[in-house]
């Protein structure tokens, strides 16, 4: 298939998208150079420009690539589950900060996700370290497992419902953005981490 068949049939070539990401990643790391020193001038954006390129050539990040497919309500349901999560543990770790002499006990626990993309990996983990009481410890890429330290667990039950919080947080996450195959892959039980 040659590159004009290729354009015809809406599809870019590698090489094509590839400087396209270059190009976004450096125009938003000029923009941030800026910002840092902050004022747009001629010689801080060729300056920016300059730090940018050497950045993006000594230091190349490897290629993300997006499968799947904004889905407007899912968003909005992860959005605003998100935010009920966060009130909630917010005044659920603050109960336990002023409770006198109570020393919550911790837990890290393993959890193997569904989908091992390193997109729903990144948007799983960072929805979970943001919201108090969760912690990220550890993520095993090549397994797709999450080692999360998790807040105040007094019986099994209480990791059970960790485990289960955080395969939720990944299922909202790919019903969100995820592609149709990721979508299958919720699908299957979720298998236990080592």
């Amino acid at each position: 298939m040659t590159g004009r068949t290729r354009r015809r049939a809406g599809t870019s070539p590698p090489r094509l998208g590839r400087r396209r990401d270059q190009l976004i990643a450096l125009g938003w790391l000029v923009v941030v150079w800026n910002l840092l020193w902050g004022n747009f001038s001629p010689a801080n954006l060729l300056a920016g420009l300059l730090v940018g390129g050497a950045v993006l050539v000594f230091f190349p990040l490897p290629p993300v690539s997006f499968g799947g497919r904004l889905r407007p309500r899912a968003l909005l349901r992860l959005a605003g589950v998100f935010v009920v999560e966060l009130v909630s543990a917010s005044i659920h770790v603050a109960a336990i900060a002023v409770r006198p002499g109570f020393r919550p006990r911790g837990a890290i626990i393993g959890v193997r996700l569904r989908v091992r993309t390193d997109l729903n990996l990144a948007l799983t983990a960072e929805l979970l370290s943001l919201v108090p009481g969760t912690l990220i410890v550890e993520v095993d890429r090549d397994a797709g497992v999450l080692y999360v330290h998790v807040l105040d667990v007094r019986s099994p039950a209480d990791l059970t419902g960790s485990r289960d919080r955080i395969l939720a947080v990944e299922e909202r996450v790919v019903r969100a953005v995820g592609s149709a195959a990721e979508l299958r892959q919720l699908t299957t039980e979720p298998t236990e981490a080592p």
